[in-house]
């Protein structure tokens, strides 16, 4: 086991059972670890003994090593040792109309994007599924600590955090299925998105196992010669058969899916750019979303200027693209999107 979020109920049940607990103290239980998102020494309906053998003996193997906000306290960023030995960083966001949080599926990541902070950070451990869910149960008790000015509660999971979720295939989709039962953590599938750097067998996948599931695709770019140098897996998944495997998630699950774009300056800001990545959006009935290049130690190039976003989004809008300039959340706890890792390799504990 690497977290008791690792277990299934009927565990929790036998465990308490060989303890000789009333059968009702271990859907107590359950409930308490998923439904609230409490600790063990926060569970007062549960006898203090009962709470010390929890802690000693199912450990919940979630440690919280550092926290830092921005945003006014709207942002988070928790740096989180799971199971005793995986280290991610997970960031939840609050907004006037939705809490949503940011996690990882992997300790590190082994797509190679250079641009980003995990990409260069390289692949450490993949997650376990509990130890993927412990995340958001973190975050529905943080939510609660965020401003007034936010619901305050948990709304949406977007798995974006560290890793390509589709390299971790199985532990993902074991994951999907702790956070979307009702009887366990509870929320809606359509409050959830995967983000991938277009791995084509997972977003089929997604699309059989898990059709209520939004679906994000980082492209970056619009030619395969350039996705090559920014996206290492286009070389085996190039751009025509992306498209082929969104268009089928798209036509089986009947949802939009995002194209995810951050802009680097003079590189794929460009008008050339946008008149490539126009008729994919259209085909795709895609929305995209556009972002500033947030900054890395790793990339010395630089994100693009307002002027030079505002030029791109001018090109999509006047070739008949859904486009949103993306708010950059966090930035001053590198917390903001391509910037994960950075707190971890800094202290040296990743």
């Amino acid at each position: 086991m690497s977290t008791v979020y690792d277990l299934t109920a009927d565990d929790i049940g036998k465990r308490l059972g060989a303890w000789d607990e009333p059968r009702y103290r271990s859907k107590q239980v359950w409930t308490q670890l998923w439904k609230r998102g409490a600790t063990y020494d926060s569970m007062s309906e549960i006898p203090p003994a009962l709470r010390e053998r929890l802690a000693a003996e199912l450990p919940m193997g979630v440690q919280v090593l550092d926290e830092r906000t921005a945003d006014r306290g709207a942002t988070r960023k928790a740096l989180l040792r799971l199971g005793g030995q995986h280290i991610v960083e997970a960031v939840l966001m609050g907004y006037p109309d939705r809490v949503t949080v940011c996690i990882s599926s992997q300790a590190g990541c082994a797509m190679g994007c250079t641009f980003c902070a995990t990409g260069q950070m390289g692949l450490q451990n993949n997650l376990t599924a509990g130890e993927i869910s412990a995340q958001a149960v973190w975050a529905r008790r943080e939510a609660a600590r965020l401003p007034a000015t936010t619901p305050q509660r948990l709304t949406n999971i977007v798995f974006m955090g560290m890793g390509e979720p589709f390299a971790n295939q199985r532990r993902v989709f074991r994951s999907l299925e702790q956070l979307t039962d009702p009887d366990t953590f509870g929320i809606g599938a359509r409050h959830i998105t995967v983000s991938t750097v277009g791995i084509v067998p997972g977003i089929e996948r997604l699309a059989e196992h898990a059709p209520q599931v939004g679906l994000a695709v980082s492209f970056h770019a619009a030619s395969d010669e350039l996705r090559d140098q920014l996206v290492p897996p286009n070389t085996r998944y190039p751009l025509a058969e992306l498209e082929r495997a969104i268009s089928g998630w798209r036509a089986r699950t009947r949802r939009r899916p995002s194209i995810e774009w951050a802009l680097i300056d003079g590189v794929n800001d460009t008008a050339g750019q946008a008149e490539l990545l126009a008729p994919i959006a259209r085909r795709l009935g895609a929305h995209v979303n556009v972002i500033p290049l947030n900054p890395t130690p790793g990339y010395p190039v630089m994100g693009s200027s307002r002027s030079r976003i505002r030029a791109f989004v001018d090109a999509l809008e006047g070739l008949r693209v859904n486009v949103t300039i993306r708010d950059t959340r966090g930035r001053s706890i590198d917390a903001a999107c391509g910037q994960l890792a950075l707190s971890a390799q800094a202290t040296g504990r990743a």
